[in-house]
């Protein structure tokens, strides 16, 4: 989509990124990308992909989803959540910048899709 909004770019790189970056945590790996890293619009799709694979892999191999992971946050300090936690923040978050994807679509003239799960459902 060559008319999507700056702020919608960045909002939607910043979805990616966070998803990889918890990802990462789950399953102790170093992250590849920045926090706000600024990803090409035809990279989302393999960036995507990866995400939803490597989710798809952590909640297949979970022993357990009441284990605690140690983590810090994006300014150091310490916390611990379960991998349950942990999971449901990774699409909480995402619902949380993708209202604010559609928000920004509008105020650029373009109608955004539908975000309710019934209808990705129907």
């Amino acid at each position: 989509m060559d008319n999507t909004p700056e702020k919608s770019v960045a909002l939607f790189s910043h979805i990616l990124n966070t998803h990889h970056r918890w990802n990462a945590k789950l399953t102790e790996k170093k992250p590849e990308f920045d926090l706000f890293q600024i990803h090409e619009i035809k990279n989302w799709g393999d960036i995507h992909y990866e995400n939803q694979r490597s989710s798809f892999e952590i909640t297949t191999n979970a022993d357990d989803f009441e284990k605690r992971i140690d983590y810090e946050n994006a300014e150091g300090r310490l916390f611990t959540n379960t991998v349950q936690d942990l999971l449901f923040h990774i699409i909480n978050h995402s619902t949380h910048h993708r209202g604010q994807i559609s928000m920004d679509f509008r105020q650029n003239g373009i109608e955004p899709l539908p975000l309710d799960y019934v209808f990705y459902k129907r």
